[in-house]
Protein backbone atom coordinates (compact mmCIF):
# COMPACT_ATOMS: atom_id res chain seq x y z
CA UNK A 1 0.00 0.00 0.00
CA UNK A 2 1.56 3.35 -1.36
CA UNK A 3 1.68 5.30 2.66
CA UNK A 4 -1.59 7.73 2.83
CA UNK A 5 -2.84 8.98 5.45
CA UNK A 6 -6.71 10.76 6.18
CA UNK A 7 -8.12 13.09 8.79
CA UNK A 8 -10.57 12.22 11.65
CA UNK A 9 -12.22 15.60 13.66
CA UNK A 10 -14.76 14.63 16.40
CA UNK A 11 -16.53 17.40 17.37
CA UNK A 12 -17.73 16.49 20.88
CA UNK A 13 -19.92 18.25 23.97
CA UNK A 14 -16.98 20.30 24.77
CA UNK A 15 -13.87 20.57 22.57
CA UNK A 16 -12.79 19.47 19.11
CA UNK A 17 -10.57 16.50 18.72
CA UNK A 18 -8.44 15.80 14.95
CA UNK A 19 -6.46 13.24 15.03
CA UNK A 20 -3.90 12.18 11.68
CA UNK A 21 -4.57 8.26 10.99
CA UNK A 22 -2.09 6.11 8.91
CA UNK A 23 -4.42 4.31 6.42
CA UNK A 24 -1.98 1.04 6.62
CA UNK A 25 -2.43 0.18 10.03
CA UNK A 26 -5.11 2.51 11.36
CA UNK A 27 -2.32 4.28 13.65
CA UNK A 28 -2.88 7.96 14.87
CA UNK A 29 0.55 10.03 13.87
CA UNK A 30 -0.77 13.48 14.88
CA UNK A 31 -3.50 14.23 17.51
CA UNK A 32 -4.85 17.75 18.93
CA UNK A 33 -7.86 19.49 21.27
CA UNK A 34 -9.23 22.60 21.15
CA UNK A 35 -11.16 23.59 22.98
CA UNK A 36 -14.85 25.69 23.04
CA UNK A 37 -14.43 29.11 24.66
CA UNK A 38 -18.42 30.42 24.87
CA UNK A 39 -20.41 29.61 27.81
CA UNK A 40 -19.98 26.81 30.26
CA UNK A 41 -17.00 24.60 28.79
CA UNK A 42 -18.84 25.47 25.25
CA UNK A 43 -22.57 25.19 26.42
CA UNK A 44 -24.35 28.39 26.05
CA UNK A 45 -27.31 27.59 29.18
CA UNK A 46 -30.11 30.38 30.87
CA UNK A 47 -30.25 30.19 34.50
CA UNK A 48 -34.09 29.64 34.52
CA UNK A 49 -34.14 26.78 31.95
CA UNK A 50 -32.22 23.73 33.14
CA UNK A 51 -33.25 22.12 30.35
CA UNK A 52 -31.97 24.87 27.66
CA UNK A 53 -28.33 23.69 26.19
CA UNK A 54 -27.25 25.86 23.01
CA UNK A 55 -23.57 26.44 21.31
CA UNK A 56 -21.89 29.08 19.35
CA UNK A 57 -21.01 28.05 16.25
CA UNK A 58 -18.03 30.31 15.60
CA UNK A 59 -16.57 27.71 18.25
CA UNK A 60 -16.88 25.24 15.74
CA UNK A 61 -16.00 26.71 12.91
CA UNK A 62 -12.31 28.12 15.82
CA UNK A 63 -11.74 24.73 16.53
CA UNK A 64 -11.97 23.11 13.08
CA UNK A 65 -9.06 25.17 12.02
CA UNK A 66 -6.80 24.71 15.40
CA UNK A 67 -7.54 21.75 15.97
CA UNK A 68 -6.63 20.12 12.33
CA UNK A 69 -3.54 22.78 12.62
CA UNK A 70 -2.25 21.57 15.82
CA UNK A 71 -2.54 17.60 14.63
CA UNK A 72 -0.97 18.23 11.23
CA UNK A 73 1.85 19.41 13.07
CA UNK A 74 2.06 16.96 15.29
CA UNK A 75 1.75 14.43 12.52
CA UNK A 76 5.28 16.57 10.96
CA UNK A 77 7.24 14.51 13.67
CA UNK A 78 6.45 11.04 12.19
CA UNK A 79 9.14 9.59 9.54
CA UNK A 80 7.21 9.83 6.05
CA UNK A 81 4.41 11.61 6.94
CA UNK A 82 4.19 14.41 4.84
CA UNK A 83 0.76 16.53 3.84
CA UNK A 84 0.69 16.19 0.15
CA UNK A 85 -0.18 12.29 1.51
CA UNK A 86 -3.28 13.22 3.09
CA UNK A 87 -6.13 12.18 0.79
CA UNK A 88 -9.51 12.89 2.73
CA UNK A 89 -10.67 14.41 6.00
CA UNK A 90 -13.69 13.03 8.20
CA UNK A 91 -15.86 14.20 10.46
CA UNK A 92 -18.27 13.23 13.40
CA UNK A 93 -20.64 15.60 15.51
CA UNK A 94 -22.79 15.50 17.97
CA UNK A 95 -26.45 15.32 17.25
CA UNK A 96 -28.79 16.06 16.81
CA UNK A 97 -27.35 19.78 16.95
CA UNK A 98 -29.48 21.71 14.28
CA UNK A 99 -28.59 25.20 13.23
CA UNK A 100 -30.25 28.32 11.77
CA UNK A 101 -28.10 29.53 8.63
CA UNK A 102 -28.81 32.79 6.50
CA UNK A 103 -28.34 32.61 2.41
CA UNK A 104 -25.03 32.25 2.35
CA UNK A 105 -25.17 29.18 4.67
CA UNK A 106 -23.12 31.22 7.31
CA UNK A 107 -24.80 30.59 10.64
CA UNK A 108 -27.29 33.45 12.26
CA UNK A 109 -25.07 33.71 15.24
CA UNK A 110 -22.25 34.84 13.49
CA UNK A 111 -23.94 37.94 12.83
CA UNK A 112 -23.59 40.44 15.10
CA UNK A 113 -27.35 41.18 14.72
CA UNK A 114 -27.98 37.32 16.29
CA UNK A 115 -25.16 36.78 18.23
CA UNK A 116 -26.76 37.75 21.81
CA UNK A 117 -29.86 35.54 20.86
CA UNK A 118 -29.78 32.19 22.43
CA UNK A 119 -31.77 30.68 19.85
CA UNK A 120 -29.79 31.92 16.78
CA UNK A 121 -27.22 29.14 18.13
CA UNK A 122 -26.72 25.82 17.78
CA UNK A 123 -29.88 23.84 19.86
CA UNK A 124 -27.20 21.53 21.13
CA UNK A 125 -28.01 17.72 21.19
CA UNK A 126 -28.93 17.74 25.21
CA UNK A 127 -31.37 20.59 24.97
CA UNK A 128 -34.76 19.69 26.10
CA UNK A 129 -36.56 22.68 26.06
CA UNK A 130 -39.02 21.10 23.36
CA UNK A 131 -40.57 18.04 25.31
CA UNK A 132 -44.17 19.88 24.43
CA UNK A 133 -43.03 20.20 20.84
CA UNK A 134 -41.90 16.35 20.71
CA UNK A 135 -44.98 15.44 22.39
CA UNK A 136 -47.19 17.17 19.82
CA UNK A 137 -45.00 15.29 17.20
CA UNK A 138 -45.74 12.10 18.36
CA UNK A 139 -49.41 12.59 18.68
CA UNK A 140 -50.19 14.14 15.35
CA UNK A 141 -48.07 11.23 14.07
CA UNK A 142 -49.79 8.41 15.52
CA UNK A 143 -53.01 9.98 14.45
CA UNK A 144 -52.09 10.97 10.53
CA UNK A 145 -48.76 9.21 9.70
CA UNK A 146 -47.77 6.23 11.99
CA UNK A 147 -45.59 5.42 9.27
CA UNK A 148 -43.06 7.90 10.63
CA UNK A 149 -42.61 6.83 13.85
CA UNK A 150 -42.28 3.01 13.11
CA UNK A 151 -38.38 3.81 12.31
CA UNK A 152 -37.68 5.61 15.64
CA UNK A 153 -39.22 3.74 17.68
CA UNK A 154 -42.42 4.67 18.36
CA UNK A 155 -41.86 8.17 20.16
CA UNK A 156 -40.46 11.32 18.60
CA UNK A 157 -37.62 13.25 21.18
CA UNK A 158 -37.06 16.55 22.37
CA UNK A 159 -33.51 16.10 21.60
CA UNK A 160 -33.93 16.07 17.99
CA UNK A 161 -34.12 18.25 14.58
CA UNK A 162 -38.33 19.00 14.23
CA UNK A 163 -39.17 19.83 18.06
CA UNK A 164 -36.15 22.00 18.14
CA UNK A 165 -37.07 24.02 14.68
CA UNK A 166 -40.53 24.16 15.71
CA UNK A 167 -39.48 25.34 19.65
CA UNK A 168 -37.61 28.06 17.50
CA UNK A 169 -40.39 28.86 15.70
CA UNK A 170 -42.52 29.38 19.45
CA UNK A 171 -40.50 31.09 21.04
CA UNK A 172 -38.27 33.17 19.32
CA UNK A 173 -40.24 33.37 15.45
CA UNK A 174 -37.70 36.44 14.48
CA UNK A 175 -34.83 33.85 14.70
CA UNK A 176 -37.06 31.51 12.71
CA UNK A 177 -38.15 33.72 9.96
CA UNK A 178 -34.44 35.12 9.81
CA UNK A 179 -33.27 31.67 9.07
CA UNK A 180 -32.58 30.64 5.55
CA UNK A 181 -32.40 27.13 6.45
CA UNK A 182 -31.27 24.61 9.17
CA UNK A 183 -28.24 22.45 9.22
CA UNK A 184 -27.38 20.26 11.41
CA UNK A 185 -23.44 20.06 12.41
CA UNK A 186 -22.97 16.59 11.21
CA UNK A 187 -23.53 18.24 7.39
CA UNK A 188 -22.19 21.73 8.64
CA UNK A 189 -18.74 21.10 9.19
CA UNK A 190 -18.25 19.11 5.93
CA UNK A 191 -19.57 22.22 4.12
CA UNK A 192 -17.90 24.47 5.87
CA UNK A 193 -14.89 22.86 4.82
CA UNK A 194 -15.87 22.18 1.36
CA UNK A 195 -16.78 26.03 0.80
CA UNK A 196 -20.02 25.78 0.43
CA UNK A 197 -22.05 29.35 0.75
CA UNK A 198 -25.94 28.09 -0.68
CA UNK A 199 -27.72 26.26 1.89
CA UNK A 200 -29.64 23.96 -1.14
CA UNK A 201 -25.99 22.37 -2.08
CA UNK A 202 -25.44 21.55 1.51
CA UNK A 203 -24.94 17.34 1.59
CA UNK A 204 -27.10 16.01 3.78
CA UNK A 205 -26.50 12.54 6.01
CA UNK A 206 -28.93 10.00 6.60
CA UNK A 207 -27.25 9.33 9.84
CA UNK A 208 -29.09 12.86 11.13
CA UNK A 209 -32.15 12.76 8.53
CA UNK A 210 -32.83 9.35 9.27
CA UNK A 211 -32.69 8.91 13.14
CA UNK A 212 -33.68 13.13 14.04
CA UNK A 213 -35.88 14.22 11.23
CA UNK A 214 -38.01 11.70 10.31
CA UNK A 215 -36.67 10.65 6.72
CA UNK A 216 -37.79 7.67 5.29
CA UNK A 217 -35.66 6.17 2.49
CA UNK A 218 -36.25 3.67 -0.12
CA UNK A 219 -36.88 0.79 2.14
CA UNK A 220 -38.07 2.41 5.47
CA UNK A 221 -42.05 2.76 6.62
CA UNK A 222 -44.74 1.00 6.04
CA UNK A 223 -44.83 0.63 1.96
CA UNK A 224 -43.85 4.42 1.96
CA UNK A 225 -41.08 4.66 -0.39
CA UNK A 226 -38.76 7.59 -1.11
CA UNK A 227 -40.57 9.83 0.91
CA UNK A 228 -37.81 11.89 2.00
CA UNK A 229 -38.59 14.55 5.27
CA UNK A 230 -42.17 14.25 6.12
CA UNK A 231 -44.45 15.74 3.88
CA UNK A 232 -45.48 19.32 3.98
CA UNK A 233 -49.21 18.04 4.52
CA UNK A 234 -48.18 16.67 8.23
CA UNK A 235 -45.88 19.36 8.69
CA UNK A 236 -48.58 22.11 7.69
CA UNK A 237 -50.77 20.62 10.61
CA UNK A 238 -47.76 21.39 13.62
CA UNK A 239 -47.41 24.88 11.55
CA UNK A 240 -47.90 25.85 8.15
CA UNK A 241 -44.16 27.34 8.55
CA UNK A 242 -42.93 23.99 9.27
CA UNK A 243 -44.58 23.54 5.96
CA UNK A 244 -43.13 26.02 4.41
CA UNK A 245 -39.28 25.54 5.62
CA UNK A 246 -39.36 21.90 3.84
CA UNK A 247 -38.99 23.59 0.66
CA UNK A 248 -35.97 25.27 2.28
CA UNK A 249 -34.04 22.26 3.30
CA UNK A 250 -33.64 19.09 1.10
CA UNK A 251 -34.84 15.55 -0.75
CA UNK A 252 -32.38 13.47 -0.66
CA UNK A 253 -30.06 12.29 2.15
CA UNK A 254 -26.77 9.61 1.82
CA UNK A 255 -25.08 7.26 3.46
CA UNK A 256 -21.16 7.03 4.50
CA UNK A 257 -19.33 6.74 1.42
CA UNK A 258 -20.82 8.79 -0.50
CA UNK A 259 -18.34 12.70 -0.38
CA UNK A 260 -20.01 15.40 0.79
CA UNK A 261 -17.74 17.77 -1.01
CA UNK A 262 -13.69 18.45 -1.99
CA UNK A 263 -11.49 20.81 -0.03
CA UNK A 264 -11.62 24.41 -1.07
CA UNK A 265 -9.09 26.28 -1.62
CA UNK A 266 -9.23 28.60 1.23
CA UNK A 267 -9.36 25.71 3.54
CA UNK A 268 -6.48 23.90 2.00
CA UNK A 269 -4.39 27.31 1.52
CA UNK A 270 -4.94 27.50 5.80
CA UNK A 271 -4.03 24.20 6.66
CA UNK A 272 -1.38 23.27 3.71
CA UNK A 273 -3.18 20.41 2.71
CA UNK A 274 -4.10 19.69 -1.20
CA UNK A 275 -6.66 21.57 -2.61
CA UNK A 276 -9.62 19.10 -3.77
CA UNK A 277 -9.16 16.50 -1.13
CA UNK A 278 -12.35 14.22 -0.89
CA UNK A 279 -14.48 15.57 2.21
CA UNK A 280 -16.35 12.17 3.57
CA UNK A 281 -20.18 12.08 4.31
CA UNK A 282 -20.84 13.76 8.02
CA UNK A 283 -22.01 11.73 10.59
CA UNK A 284 -22.71 11.28 14.49
CA UNK A 285 -20.00 10.99 16.88
CA UNK A 286 -21.86 7.36 18.33
CA UNK A 287 -22.39 6.05 14.55
CA UNK A 288 -18.86 6.98 13.13
CA UNK A 289 -17.31 5.99 16.95
CA UNK A 290 -19.12 2.05 16.09
CA UNK A 291 -17.10 2.33 12.52
CA UNK A 292 -13.85 3.23 14.65
CA UNK A 293 -14.64 0.46 17.20
CA UNK A 294 -14.84 -2.07 14.30
CA UNK A 295 -18.72 -2.69 14.42
CA UNK A 296 -20.36 -6.13 12.81
CA UNK A 297 -23.25 -7.50 13.08
CA UNK A 298 -23.60 -9.41 16.60
CA UNK A 299 -21.47 -6.49 17.81
CA UNK A 300 -23.26 -3.75 20.19
CA UNK A 301 -21.05 -0.52 20.42
CA UNK A 302 -21.30 1.38 23.26
CA UNK A 303 -19.72 5.24 22.89
CA UNK A 304 -19.64 5.82 27.32
CA UNK A 305 -18.98 9.49 27.80
CA UNK A 306 -21.34 12.41 29.20
CA UNK A 307 -23.87 10.99 28.20
CA UNK A 308 -23.60 6.93 26.05
CA UNK A 309 -25.03 6.19 22.64
CA UNK A 310 -25.49 2.64 21.91
CA UNK A 311 -24.96 1.02 18.18
CA UNK A 312 -26.00 -1.84 16.12
CA UNK A 313 -26.71 -3.30 12.99
CA UNK A 314 -30.09 -5.06 12.55
CA UNK A 315 -30.99 -7.90 10.47
CA UNK A 316 -33.16 -6.61 7.24
CA UNK A 317 -36.48 -8.23 9.26
CA UNK A 318 -36.88 -5.69 12.10
CA UNK A 319 -38.19 -2.74 11.42
CA UNK A 320 -39.29 -1.16 14.78
CA UNK A 321 -38.35 -1.29 18.13
CA UNK A 322 -40.17 0.36 20.98
CA UNK A 323 -38.12 3.11 22.57
CA UNK A 324 -35.26 3.01 19.97
CA UNK A 325 -33.85 6.39 19.03
CA UNK A 326 -33.71 4.46 15.05
CA UNK A 327 -33.66 1.93 12.62
CA UNK A 328 -32.09 3.82 9.28
CA UNK A 329 -30.84 2.03 6.27
CA UNK A 330 -26.77 3.32 5.94
CA UNK A 331 -26.84 5.18 8.54
CA UNK A 332 -23.74 3.31 10.09
CA UNK A 333 -22.10 1.36 7.72
CA UNK A 334 -24.00 0.87 3.76
CA UNK A 335 -25.64 -1.65 3.30
CA UNK A 336 -26.96 -2.47 6.74
CA UNK A 337 -29.78 -0.99 8.96
CA UNK A 338 -28.20 1.31 11.61
CA UNK A 339 -29.96 0.83 15.34
CA UNK A 340 -29.26 3.76 17.79
CA UNK A 341 -29.79 4.10 21.45
CA UNK A 342 -28.63 5.59 24.62
CA UNK A 343 -28.74 7.31 27.66
CA UNK A 344 -29.21 11.07 28.54
CA UNK A 345 -26.73 11.34 31.29
CA UNK A 346 -23.84 8.68 32.37
CA UNK A 347 -20.77 10.46 32.51
CA UNK A 348 -22.57 13.90 33.80
CA UNK A 349 -24.43 12.51 36.51
CA UNK A 350 -20.68 11.28 38.18
CA UNK A 351 -19.60 14.67 37.00
CA UNK A 352 -22.58 15.92 38.87
CA UNK A 353 -22.34 14.13 42.27
CA UNK A 354 -18.49 14.65 42.30
CA UNK A 355 -18.14 18.22 41.15
CA UNK A 356 -21.31 19.81 41.78
CA UNK A 357 -22.59 18.26 44.99
CA UNK A 358 -18.92 16.96 46.43
CA UNK A 359 -17.51 20.19 45.51
CA UNK A 360 -14.61 17.81 43.75
CA UNK A 361 -12.40 17.40 41.29
CA UNK A 362 -10.39 14.64 39.45
CA UNK A 363 -8.50 13.62 42.61
CA UNK A 364 -11.96 13.15 44.37
CA UNK A 365 -13.07 11.09 41.15
CA UNK A 366 -10.48 8.51 41.60
CA UNK A 367 -10.58 8.40 45.64
CA UNK A 368 -14.62 7.45 45.49
CA UNK A 369 -13.53 5.37 42.82
CA UNK A 370 -11.43 3.23 44.93
CA UNK A 371 -13.78 3.52 47.55
CA UNK A 372 -16.38 2.17 45.58
CA UNK A 373 -14.44 -0.85 44.49
CA UNK A 374 -13.96 -1.80 47.72
CA UNK A 375 -17.32 -2.43 48.15
CA UNK A 376 -19.50 -5.45 47.11
CA UNK A 377 -22.54 -5.42 44.78
CA UNK A 378 -26.03 -4.88 47.30
CA UNK A 379 -23.62 -3.82 50.18
CA UNK A 380 -24.60 -0.11 50.23
CA UNK A 381 -28.45 -0.91 50.18
CA UNK A 382 -28.81 1.98 47.69
CA UNK A 383 -30.68 1.84 43.98
CA UNK A 384 -30.60 4.66 41.89
CA UNK A 385 -32.80 5.81 39.16
CA UNK A 386 -29.62 7.05 36.10
CA UNK A 387 -32.58 9.84 34.91
CA UNK A 388 -30.51 13.04 35.90
CA UNK A 389 -30.95 13.85 32.52
CA UNK A 390 -34.75 12.29 31.51
CA UNK A 391 -34.73 8.97 29.87
CA UNK A 392 -33.68 8.49 26.38
CA UNK A 393 -34.11 5.02 25.64
CA UNK A 394 -36.24 2.54 26.46
CA UNK A 395 -38.97 5.11 27.80
CA UNK A 396 -38.02 8.26 25.91
CA UNK A 397 -39.24 10.87 28.65
CA UNK A 398 -37.29 13.78 28.86
CA UNK A 399 -39.09 14.89 31.87
CA UNK A 400 -37.87 11.74 34.80
CA UNK A 401 -35.50 13.01 36.78
CA UNK A 402 -33.35 10.86 39.15
CA UNK A 403 -33.47 8.95 42.21
CA UNK A 404 -32.18 7.48 45.22
CA UNK A 405 -33.64 5.14 47.55
CA UNK A 406 -32.08 3.13 50.51
CA UNK A 407 -29.89 6.42 52.19
CA UNK A 408 -29.75 6.16 55.84
CA UNK A 409 -27.58 8.01 58.38
CA UNK A 410 -24.40 6.17 57.48
CA UNK A 411 -24.30 6.45 53.40
CA UNK A 412 -21.15 7.55 52.50
CA UNK A 413 -20.06 9.53 49.52
CA UNK A 414 -18.69 6.54 47.90
CA UNK A 415 -21.83 4.37 48.11
CA UNK A 416 -23.64 6.62 46.44
CA UNK A 417 -20.64 7.06 43.77
CA UNK A 418 -21.09 3.12 43.46
CA UNK A 419 -25.03 3.43 43.20
CA UNK A 420 -25.01 5.91 40.32
CA UNK A 421 -22.89 3.99 38.17
CA UNK A 422 -24.76 0.61 38.67
CA UNK A 423 -28.21 2.80 37.86
CA UNK A 424 -26.36 3.67 34.48
CA UNK A 425 -25.49 -0.09 33.90
CA UNK A 426 -29.00 -1.38 35.10
CA UNK A 427 -29.79 1.59 32.16
CA UNK A 428 -27.63 -0.13 29.69
CA UNK A 429 -28.71 -3.47 30.77
CA UNK A 430 -32.31 -2.36 29.86
CA UNK A 431 -31.55 -1.24 26.54
CA UNK A 432 -29.46 -4.45 25.48
CA UNK A 433 -32.72 -6.13 26.49
CA UNK A 434 -34.72 -4.69 24.41
CA UNK A 435 -32.49 -5.11 21.55
CA UNK A 436 -32.44 -8.66 21.80
CA UNK A 437 -36.39 -9.31 22.15
CA UNK A 438 -36.90 -7.77 19.16
CA UNK A 439 -34.25 -9.63 17.34
CA UNK A 440 -31.30 -7.98 17.14
CA UNK A 441 -28.25 -10.11 18.09
CA UNK A 442 -25.69 -9.23 20.37
CA UNK A 443 -23.05 -11.25 20.43
CA UNK A 444 -20.33 -9.24 22.10
CA UNK A 445 -20.08 -5.45 23.75
CA UNK A 446 -17.36 -3.33 22.46
CA UNK A 447 -17.22 0.44 24.36
CA UNK A 448 -15.11 3.65 23.25
CA UNK A 449 -14.62 6.76 25.17
CA UNK A 450 -12.94 8.87 28.50
CA UNK A 451 -14.57 6.65 30.98
CA UNK A 452 -14.20 2.91 28.90
CA UNK A 453 -10.31 3.80 28.72
CA UNK A 454 -10.39 5.10 32.62
CA UNK A 455 -12.21 3.90 34.90
CA UNK A 456 -11.89 0.15 35.60
CA UNK A 457 -14.80 0.21 38.58
CA UNK A 458 -17.53 1.24 35.48
CA UNK A 459 -16.37 -1.48 33.39
CA UNK A 460 -16.19 -4.34 35.44
CA UNK A 461 -19.66 -3.33 37.18
CA UNK A 462 -20.99 -2.99 33.57
CA UNK A 463 -19.81 -6.81 32.94
CA UNK A 464 -21.27 -8.24 36.40
CA UNK A 465 -24.92 -6.17 35.55
CA UNK A 466 -24.96 -7.24 31.70
CA UNK A 467 -23.34 -10.75 32.19
CA UNK A 468 -21.07 -10.45 29.25
CA UNK A 469 -17.69 -9.49 28.61
CA UNK A 470 -17.06 -5.77 28.08
CA UNK A 471 -14.16 -5.28 25.32
CA UNK A 472 -12.31 -1.67 24.92
CA UNK A 473 -11.92 -0.25 21.32
CA UNK A 474 -8.35 -0.14 20.48
CA UNK A 475 -8.21 3.21 20.01
CA UNK A 476 -8.78 6.31 22.61
CA UNK A 477 -10.49 8.39 19.39
CA UNK A 478 -13.15 5.90 18.55
CA UNK A 479 -15.26 8.43 16.60
CA UNK A 480 -12.41 10.31 14.97
CA UNK A 481 -11.04 6.92 13.79
CA UNK A 482 -13.81 6.32 12.37
CA UNK A 483 -14.30 9.59 10.86
CA UNK A 484 -10.98 8.56 9.70
CA UNK A 485 -12.23 5.33 7.68
CA UNK A 486 -15.09 6.70 6.16
CA UNK A 487 -12.76 9.32 4.45
CA UNK A 488 -10.33 6.36 3.56
CA UNK A 489 -13.07 4.62 2.17
CA UNK A 490 -14.49 7.45 0.23
CA UNK A 491 -11.24 8.37 -1.08
CA UNK A 492 -11.04 4.90 -2.76
CA UNK A 493 -8.33 3.56 -0.42
CA UNK A 494 -9.90 0.56 0.13
CA UNK A 495 -12.58 -1.10 -1.69
CA UNK A 496 -15.35 -2.26 1.21
CA UNK A 497 -15.91 -0.82 4.23
CA UNK A 498 -14.73 -4.73 6.04
CA UNK A 499 -10.98 -4.16 4.24
CA UNK A 500 -10.89 -0.41 5.79
CA UNK A 501 -11.94 -2.10 9.45
CA UNK A 502 -10.32 -4.81 9.20
CA UNK A 503 -7.02 -2.98 8.54
CA UNK A 504 -7.62 0.46 10.24
CA UNK A 505 -9.07 -0.93 14.11
CA UNK A 506 -8.42 -3.00 16.93
CA UNK A 507 -9.11 -4.42 20.20
CA UNK A 508 -7.70 -3.11 22.99
CA UNK A 509 -5.46 -6.43 25.45
CA UNK A 510 -7.70 -5.29 28.87
CA UNK A 511 -11.26 -6.71 28.49
CA UNK A 512 -13.66 -6.83 31.67
CA UNK A 513 -15.01 -10.42 32.49
CA UNK A 514 -18.14 -10.83 34.79
CA UNK A 515 -17.97 -12.35 37.72
CA UNK A 516 -20.81 -14.78 38.49
CA UNK A 517 -21.05 -14.40 41.99
CA UNK A 518 -21.65 -10.26 41.57
CA UNK A 519 -23.17 -11.15 38.38
CA UNK A 520 -26.20 -13.18 40.62
CA UNK A 521 -26.65 -10.25 43.18
CA UNK A 522 -27.08 -7.96 40.43
CA UNK A 523 -30.04 -10.15 38.49
CA UNK A 524 -31.43 -9.52 41.94
CA UNK A 525 -30.79 -6.06 42.37
CA UNK A 526 -31.61 -4.84 38.21
CA UNK A 527 -34.77 -6.93 39.46
CA UNK A 528 -35.81 -4.03 41.92
CA UNK A 529 -34.57 -1.30 39.25
CA UNK A 530 -36.88 -2.66 36.36
CA UNK A 531 -39.99 -2.67 38.99
CA UNK A 532 -38.85 1.00 39.77
CA UNK A 533 -38.45 2.13 36.05
CA UNK A 534 -41.37 0.68 34.88
CA UNK A 535 -43.58 2.46 38.01
CA UNK A 536 -41.87 5.78 38.12
CA UNK A 537 -41.85 5.48 34.00
CA UNK A 538 -45.15 5.09 33.70
CA UNK A 539 -45.06 1.88 32.08
CA UNK A 540 -47.16 0.18 35.26
CA UNK A 541 -49.04 0.96 38.41
CA UNK A 542 -47.86 -1.43 41.16
CA UNK A 543 -46.80 -1.79 44.63
CA UNK A 544 -43.54 -0.33 45.72
CA UNK A 545 -43.89 -0.98 49.66
CA UNK A 546 -41.38 -3.86 49.66
CA UNK A 547 -38.82 -2.50 47.67
CA UNK A 548 -36.51 -0.79 50.37
CA UNK A 549 -37.08 -4.01 52.70
CA UNK A 550 -35.87 -5.92 49.56
CA UNK A 551 -32.64 -3.45 49.37
CA UNK A 552 -31.71 -4.21 53.42
CA UNK A 553 -32.31 -8.02 52.40
CA UNK A 554 -29.98 -7.99 50.04
CA UNK A 555 -27.54 -6.36 51.52
CA UNK A 556 -27.94 -8.55 54.91
CA UNK A 557 -26.98 -11.26 52.57
CA UNK A 558 -24.43 -9.91 50.83
CA UNK A 559 -22.53 -8.84 53.80
CA UNK A 560 -22.70 -12.88 55.91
Amino acid sequence: MIPTYTIGVDFGTNSARAIVVSCEDGRTVGTSVAEYHSGDHGVLTHPKDPHLARQNPADYIGSLGQSISRALADASATEGFDRTKVVGIGVDTTGSTPIPIDARARPLAVDPRWEGHLAAHAWLWKDHTAAEEAAAITAMAREHAPHLLEPIGGTYSSEWWWAKIWKCLKVAPEVFDAAASWVELADFIPAVLAGVDDPTKIVRCVCAAGHKAMYLGRDQGSGIRDQGLPSKAFLARLDPKLADLRDRLYDVALPPGTPAGRLSREWANALGLPEGILIAMGGFDAHYGAVGSGIEVGTLVKIIGTSTCDCALAPAGVTTIPGICGIVDGSILPGFRGVEAGQSAVGDILKWWVEGVCQGGEALHDELSRQAAALRPGESGLMALDWNNGNRTILVDPKLTGLMLGQTLHTSRAEVYRALVEATAFGARAIIERLREYGVPIDRVVCCGGIAEKNDLFMQIYADVIGQPMLIAGSPQAPALGAAISAAVTAGVFPTWTEAQRRMTSLNDKRFEPEPLAHAVYDDLYAIYRQLHDEFGGVTNGDLGAVMKQLLSIRSRVMV
